[in-house]
């Protein structure tokens, strides 16, 4: 595997945690925001995978 497919792995399990940690904080509105945070910033980091090399 390239080091890139092992980066796209890693931030694919980061974002599936971000999203259980939403799942668990339903009742906590801090838990919320600071899930959310952290799935738009994975989701930051994953934009040079998705952009066209020119």
């Amino acid at each position: 595997m390239s080091n890139n497919q092992i980066n796209f792995i890693g931030w694919i399990l980061f974002i599936l945690s971000a999203l259980s940690f939403i799942i668990t904080s339903i009742e906590s509105s801090w838990g919320m925001l600071g899930s959310i945070s952290f799935l738009v910033a994975c989701l930051v980091f994953l934009i040079p995978f998705f952009r066209a090399i020119k």
